[in-house]
């Protein structure tokens, strides 16, 4: 973590191991650069003692591996290596971006999109679940209890990313099978990076949608030129480790028409660029019912300013999460400069955020990815 007073006019002394003792979130290498930086401190440092007050409610979490995966991470007792070797899913299949290591690898194959959960059957939602969804999911206690997975279960760390979709629908107060939107669903997906070797997981969406069709255009910078317009169609759930289990079957292959009847289909369509560079193209197939943007960042990228006003002027709703409360803070507030309003939706704790802490964060703010939602 950098001195948060570096550049005051002289050199850091040495690594920023003197925390703002109100606050706690920024640190300092020497007395002289705190005080050089109170001036600008002064007015964020309140509102940084009121999210560092609501710690505890981010990192409650049902899972049995909760303390390990937020407390003990913080304190460096645990890493996201560490947590992933031990349950033998350290750089494979769809974990393989959840860790430093594989983010840092030079070159990833994308071939991987199919790679199934490297998990036995007990631990993930590898078929269709036992009981049709019948409520809304509030926490994932409700949505593991309902896939029949036990608390012990990594799944979560993954299964955030349709959860969360799930959950934007929810916030939005857009409700499937509604004459709004019939029988299909339409979303605009912005700025898909960390997920893309993770799509297999958004087949969740078939059963947290039964009988819905799902088209989801996934759109941004990071997309990889070889995958620009490529079409993705889900009509199974990721598969698990056993090869005697029922995702495996032949017969699922058989009876594929009743399937897609009841399921019906997820297409996921991938797009290179900025969302209001390639609008016009994607509204061709694709007219949205919501606009979703996870870990958006918005205060921290100018191209966010001409998607913002798109978004404006085409009046569709747009659910945007981010890593921590002050990001939404921040990113909120360029919304409501961009619109000249307040935020619709207003900043909130997501229940289907990443159960696992970011780790090297910026700030001491705990952070977890699509930690919170806010959207107009």
């Amino acid at each position: 973590m950098e001195c948060a007073g570096k550049g005051r006019g002289t050199r850091c002394t040495g690594p920023a191991t003197r925390r703002c003792g109100r606050c706690g979130v920024v640190a300092y290498c020497s007395v002289d650069h705190q005080v050089k930086h109170w001036d600008d401190h002064k007015d964020e440092c309140k509102r940084f003692e009121l999210q560092m007050e609501r710690i505890d409610a981010l990192n409650e979490f049902p899972f049995t591996f909760s303390e390990e995966a937020t407390v003990q991470l913080c304190q460096k007792q645990e890493s996201r290596c560490s947590f992933l070797s031990k349950r033998a899913i350290h750089k494979i299949g769809m974990w393989f971006y959840e860790c430093p290591c594989g983010e840092a690898a030079a070159s990833y194959n994308f071939s991987r999109l199919n790679d199934g959960w490297v998990l036995p059957r007990v631990l993930c939602p590898c078929s269709e679940p036992l009981s049709p969804i019948t409520k809304r999911l509030h926490s994932w206690k409700d949505y593991y209890d309902w896939r029949c997975i036990p608390l012990h279960s990594p799944a979560a760390l993954i299964l955030h990313w349709p959860l969360t979709i799930s959950y934007a629908v929810q916030v939005a107060g857009l409700e499937p099978l509604t004459p709004e939107f019939g029988d299909t669903l339409c979303i605009h997906y912005l700025g898909p990076e960390k997920e893309l070797p993770q799509l297999s997981v958004f087949a969740e969406l078939l059963a947290l949608f039964p009988g819905v069709a799902l088209q989801i255009e996934l759109v941004g910078p990071r997309i990889p030129e070889e995958m620009n317009g490529e079409t993705i169609d889900l009509c199974s759930f990721a598969k698990c480790l056993q090869m005697d289990c029922v995702c495996k079957s032949s017969s699922k292959a058989v009876d594929r028409d009743v399937y897609s009847n009841k399921y019906r289909q997820l297409s996921l369509k991938l797009r290179r660029g900025l969302y209001h560079d390639c609008y016009k193209d994607i509204i061709k197939d694709c007219y949205p019912h919501l606009i979703i943007a996870p870990n958006a960042g918005i205060a921290a990228y100018s191209s966010w300013l001409p998607t913002i006003e798109l978004i404006k002027e085409i009046k569709v709703p747009a659910i945007f999460s981010d890593f921590c409360e002050e990001a939404c803070h921040l990113g909120a507030s360029c919304l409501s400069s961009a619109t000249g309003r307040p935020i619709t939706f207003p900043i909130q704790l997501n229940p289907f955020r990443q159960p696992i802490a970011m780790e090297d964060t910026a700030l001491f703010l705990p952070c977890y990815s699509n930690c919170f939602l806010y959207g107009f």
